[in-house]
């Protein structure tokens, strides 16, 4: 890491007052960090937007720069200066924080261990020492008696390092050798290694600016990856590495020259084919090659098209693809190995019109199904001979559960995970011809933690179009529900994710404390079929804010909570959210916590040069065409920010994010602080070390969630 620490402005900050529960922490605008003025003008279409702040985007080669030039000292020194009014003003809440810090990190299992997956003769699994912050990754090779393998010491490795992340591992087909990637910067560009794991030595090849996984032949020395853009991060080359040659002989093998697709590779569930892999949000296309001959050439199976999504698997003669091809909600369908065009696709599974396919997993005996039916997941499980066709029961008003790590055909048990808003993440073997199952693990919450002291519910607003949204909420029972109550909100709403209504220790520090949590299940997600996501996006995307601000509310409406004490949180594409209804109503909410805020759509959509830009047309809209402009344009916070009132509001951000980059919530922030009318607390929380998902360290992220809760409850007057 660079050397980012300069000599800064010196920040004087008056002391934050604690008042009573109905009035904020009021810390004074003047002194707050004042961003310098320098407009620039950005002329599109005839219309010309005055951006006065874009002067704090910097290149990654100024970022990088061993002696950084004036404008990367400027942005440095604002971004600290931000940090150190954020510190100032949450002072008084410093004791809170650490206790609440502890209190989260209380509820974990310090020695946890994962449910150990066996494949191919070994069984695989991470586990905790007391106190990591980072796993060792371990196996044991299925026999009696078998002594337990380190392949990877996590502390060890990410000693010394600010971020270390570690990607994909991957097992060579004789178990012998495992490709591993690392990033140590938090831009998602991995270093793929390999090691031995016979004798642990490590092998002489690196693998640089990678995707982050390889793909081995069958042969255990071929192997296949992708390189990324350096400028873009696209994923954009498919190589073909021979182990013991350098990576600049490595040949290129496929490359994906349309700049609105991505690509990947993988491995089939058989094993028998390699595919690469590239898709954008209409499309995808897919080829395939035995993985016995790698030196062989890859074949189509179905060439793009506009509107056609696939993605297939094998088993025996077939390729099984789940598509959308006359199926707004998916269907899944067959077709020979050697007749894989669309026109030889045979339905196994037909569309319907109030079912979501969103997965399969193959067995000798039997098909399990991932669907989605009234909004909620259900696991399907049919069998083959069609003797057998049934739903797996589950009894919560809101839950989420899917197949996971299911590797074998020749079984009839499947595994799945299981979580609701009351029960914690839960792993089960469930038997497919007698429905019987064994719960493999639960997660621990330490503590005296019990899910029959919570209330979790399900219920639905109604949009400005008559749309029901649905609403998924937990609280501590007993509460007193009504004005007074504290309620935070939560939605993402974007690329058709839906927002599962599942468990998380760390929420029960805001429970135990009176707050209702609440999930607002947006057009944009996909919870309620594919029809939900396209009515969230394009020229659509506003019912994404809509949605939210009704449900807001209708929670307001029944009595659950006032605008004096409803807050709302999301994050990226979620932070966009937060940004839109801020400037939409920005009444309505005490406090928002925007993490990472993709908030600068215009510009950033503008710009092909950015991450991820060039393959998110789709979903946003290309602005070079006028009508997505002007639509974009009138949504987009950063542009639409007005001399008002606007709520409290806590913003954070990475100073290596590659997916939104810091520049985007520190202009807004700059932009907010010099045209808000009112004196609610604004502050900004940009981590220099790390980029869009924060912190790697399992213990180390929850100081932020700790610093999200003692924002909230210092403005409801919770001391501790």
């Amino acid at each position: 890491m660079k050397n980012m620490y300069f000599l800064l402005l010196l920040i004087l900050v008056s002391a934050c007052e604690t008042k009573d529960k109905q009035n904020d922490t009021k810390t004074d605008k003047s002194d707050a960090p004042i961003a310098k003025k320098q407009s620039k003008e950005l002329t599109t279409h005839g219309d010309t937007r005055i951006d006065d702040y874009f002067w704090m985007r910097l290149s990654d080669e100024q970022k990088n720069a061993d002696n950084p030039d004036t404008q990367t000292q400027d942005v440095l020194a604002y971004l600290n200066a931000e940090n150190d009014y954020l510190e100032e003003a949450m002072s008084h809440t410093e004791t809170f924080q650490d206790e609440l810090y502890n209190e989260i990190t209380a509820r974990i299992k310090k020695d946890d261990q994962s449910v150990p997956v066996n494949e191919n003769g070994y069984s695989y699994y991470t586990r905790f020492e007391e106190g990591s912050e980072y796993a060792l990754y371990c196996r044991k090779e299925l026999k009696e008696g078998a002594q337990e393998q380190i392949i990877f010491n996590g502390p060890e490795m990410a000693e010394g390092f600010s971020y270390y992340g570690i990607g994909s591992q991957d097992v060579s087909p004789d178990n012998q050798l495992m490709a591993f990637a690392i990033d140590t910067i938090s831009r998602r560009q991995y270093t793929i290694s390999f090691k031995n794991l016979e004798t642990g030595d490590l092998l002489s090849d690196k693998l640089s600016n990678t995707g982050g996984s390889a793909v081995w032949a069958n042969d255990n020395k071929t192997v296949f990856y992708t390189t990324k853009d350096p400028e873009t991060l696209r994923q954009n080359k498919v190589f073909k590495h021979i182990l013991g040659t350098d990576q600049s002989q490595d040949e290129l093998v496929f490359e994906e020259t349309d700049e609105t697709f991505n690509s990947y590779v993988f491995k089939t569930k058989s094993k028998e084919y390699i595919m690469i892999g590239s898709n954008q949000t209409l499309s995808t296309e897919f080829r395939f090659l035995n993985a016995n001959q790698p030196n062989g050439q890859f074949q189509v199976i179905q060439p793009r098209e506009r509107d056609l999504l696939y993605y297939p698997d094998h088993y025996q003669d077939d390729f099984y693809i789940r598509t959308n091809l006359d199926a707004t909600n998916f269907k899944l369908v067959k077709t020979a190995i050697n007749s894989t065009l669309k026109e030889n696709w045979q339905d196994v599974i037909p569309h319907r019109s109030d079912v979501l396919l969103q997965g399969f997993d193959l067995f000798t005996n039997y098909l399990a199904l991932s669907e989605r039916i009234n909004g909620l997941a259900t696991i399907r499980i049919k069998k083959w001979d069609e003797t057998a066709d049934y739903y797996i029961e589950f009894k919560d008003p809101a839950y989420l559960a899917y197949p996971t790590s299911n590797l074998d055909f020749d079984t009839t048990k499947l595994r799945y995970m299981y979580s609701s808003l009351t029960t914690p993440n839960s792993t089960f073997e469930y038997e497919m011809d007698s429905k019987e199952q064994e719960l493999l693990k639960q997660e621990e919450v330490l503590g005296g933690f019990n899910s029959n002291d919570y209330v979790s519910e399900r219920i639905e607003a109604t949009a400005t179009d008559s749309t029901k949204i649905p609403i998924s909420l937990v609280y501590k029972k007993g509460i007193t529900l009504g004005e007074e109550t504290p309620l935070l909100l939560y939605a993402y709403g974007s690329y058709g994710s839906s927002t599962e209504p599942t468990f998380r220790s760390d929420r029960l520090s805001l429970l135990d404390r009176g707050f209702v949590y609440a999930i607002a299940h947006v057009r944009g997600g996909q919870e309620m079929g594919r029809e939900w996501y396209e009515n969230g996006k394009l020229l659509k995307k506003k019912n994404t804010f809509t949605d939210f601000i009704n449900v807001g509310e209708h929670l307001v409406a029944k009595g659950y909570t006032s605008p004096k004490h409803l807050y709302a949180l999301g994050g990226s594409a979620g932070g966009l959210l937060m940004g839109a209804i801020i400037n939409m109503k920005p009444e309505l909410w005490n406090g928002v916590v925007a993490a990472v805020p993709f908030v600068d759509v215009v510009s950033t959509m503008l710009d092909e040069t950015i991450p991820l830009t060039t393959f998110e047309f789709d979903e946003w809209g290309n602005p070079k065409d006028e009508t997505y402009y002007n639509y974009m344009k009138s949504y987009s916070p950063y542009d639409n920010v007005e001399a008002k009132d606007y709520p409290n509001m806590l913003i954070t951000t990475g100073y290596w994010d590659s997916q939104v980059q810091y520049w985007e919530p520190a202009k807004w922030l700059a932009k907010l602080r010099a045209l808000k009318t009112d004196d609610n607390l604004l502050i900004m929380d940009c981590n220099m070390e790390t980029g869009h998902g924060g912190a790697s360290g399992r213990f180390e992220r929850y100081k932020r969630t700790a610093l999200y809760y003692a924002f909230m409850m210092d403005l409801e007057g919770i001391e501790k």
